[in-house]
């Protein structure tokens, strides 16, 4: 048995990079791969000694789960990386004695004993003006620190840690905690390998680099959210918006987007969220005061729309055991065919007389989590962006898809539906998942769904792929200022 974290999951080129490993082999060792159009081994370490560590305790006495609130605080183990290593996302595997498991490849890549981290260059911005960040607040969110054979049940969903007497009060998660590889394999690999195959060299960040540096931005024209993003701290979200003021881009190839605050602690190396997750059988505090749309007192008064163009409290999540999963093969109704959005794809929006085509159908285009923007529909039923929920005014809806049959209880899932309460009374339009963009100083798109960097890695749709190509092609090079 062996299992392991990192210190931080990125690291310059030329910097050094502190594994954390417990096992109960006399000895072990370190794989390091590197992914793009395949995943590549990169290099080898030498054999170190083993030793066995035991995960702290639930501090609520919890029988059977271990605490997701502490660092797990096992041994350090720090390494140089190479400066000959290309920049890009890679993952380290601990090999135990005895043991040689097959080469990691992408069908393989999704499992225990192996963490992801980010390679960044020395200088920022020189080998490409698009920066990729890696969403990994949300992946430490929803880290339940398994391991095969035992479920450890640690996460912020299973039973967290509420700290009511902190500053910042809420729950709180360690980021050094081991938890293998889940969400880069589903969301970002087959969206790595794609951009890679098709011309598109990227640089990688965390989102702890964003929240740490300020001019981390300024050395791109495109900033890229990929897949499932939820949680954004308050730092994150300012360097984003100034970024977009100084004329850079943004693309959320993603959903249920900054839908929580979070105030990273301990050193950077765990965070805080007042969140609406249930300790044992109470809710330790509601109103959430770390959900960004409600107004203060109850939430930050900060409706994630002013960021993204689009909502969770809009949208919804398709609940099902496995992923793509039974969900609807529908696709984006297309809206506005004659954008540059959809050039080169031939979709029409039925303005023609006929009826629209629709982006993605017969693939799992759409969730599993969805966002959507509050609209109404003009005498030509084709939707406008009301702004009542706080999207820009200035946002085109390009794609839309209504969510049918919605469930109201978030908080009791029914399988075969989109789960997602009316959160606000005023609001009247039917909760759906929103493709759009608009202009504020910089350019921000937003899919609207987790699942179109899956769809467009795997080339399911050609018109998803050259939306995504238009796209990149178009906001991988900010406007220059008029």
């Amino acid at each position: 048995m062996i299992e392991g974290y990192l210190g931080r999951e990125s690291v310059a080129s030329g910097g050094r990079l502190t594994v954390h490993v417990s096992t109960d082999a006399a000895r072990f060792r370190l794989r390091f791969h590197r992914l793009g159009g395949n995943v590549e081994r990169v290099a080898e370490s030498d054999w170190y000694p083993g030793s066995l560590h035991l995960p702290p305790p639930h501090p609520d006495g919890v029988p059977g789960r271990v605490s997701p609130a502490r660092a797990w605080d096992w041994p350090a183990l720090t390494l140089p990386v190479p400066e000959d290593w290309t920049p890009g996302m890679h993952v380290v595997q601990f090999v135990e004695d005895g043991e040689d498991p097959p080469p990691l490849d992408a069908a393989g890549l999704e499992g225990p004993a192996r963490e992801f981290f980010v390679v960044r260059p020395r200088r920022a911005g020189g080998r490409s003006r698009i920066l990729y960040k890696k969403s990994t607040f949300t992946r430490h969110a929803y880290n339940r620190a398994d391991r095969p054979g035992e479920d450890r049940g640690a996460s912020l969903y299973d039973h967290p840690v509420y700290l009511p007497d902190a500053l910042p009060r809420g729950h709180r998660v360690s980021l050094h905690r081991p938890g293998g590889i889940i969400d880069l394999a589903y969301w970002d690999a087959p969206f790595i390998a794609w951009l890679e195959r098709h011309g598109y060299p990227v640089e990688f960040c965390t989102d702890l680099d964003l929240h740490e540096d300020p001019d981390l931005l300024s050395s791109y024209d495109l900033l890229l959210s990929v897949g499932h993003d939820e949680y954004w701290s308050e730092a994150m979200r300012a360097h984003a918006e100034r970024f977009v003021r100084d004329g850079g881009n943004i693309a959320f190839l993603s959903a249920n987007t900054c839908w929580w605050r979070i105030h990273p602690t301990e050193r950077n190396t765990a965070f805080v969220s007042d969140t609406d997750h249930h300790v044992g059988e109470e809710y330790p505090h509601l109103p959430a005061t770390d959900q960004w749309w409600p107004a203060a007192p109850d939430g930050v008064g900060r409706p994630e729309n002013s960021l993204t163009g689009v909502s969770f409290r809009n949208g919804g999540m398709w609940a099902s055991t496995e992923w793509p999963g039974d969900r609807p093969r529908d696709g984006y109704t297309v809206q506005h065919a004659d954008h540059w959005l959809f050039e080169g794809t031939g979709l029409r929006d039925g303005s023609d007389g006929g009826e629209p085509d629709r982006l993605g159908a017969g693939t799992a285009l759409i969730g599993y989590e969805c966002d959507g923007a509050a609209y109404r529909r003009d005498e030509r039923g084709v939707a406008q962006a009301t702004g009542e929920d706080g999207t820009p005014a200035s946002f085109l809806i390009l794609g839309i898809h209504v969510l049918e049959p919605v469930h109201e209880d978030f908080h009791d899932f029914k399988w075969d539906h989109w789960n997602g309460p009316a959160r606000e009374p005023g609001i009247t339009s039917p909760r759906a998942a929103t493709m759009g963009l608009f202009t504020a100083g910089g350019t921000v798109f937003s899919a609207g769904t987790t699942d179109w960097p899956v769809v467009c890695g795997k080339d399911e749709d050609a018109g998803v792929t050259r939306v995504t190509r238009n796209l990149l092609d178009r906001l991988r090079h900010r406007s220059p200022r008029p």
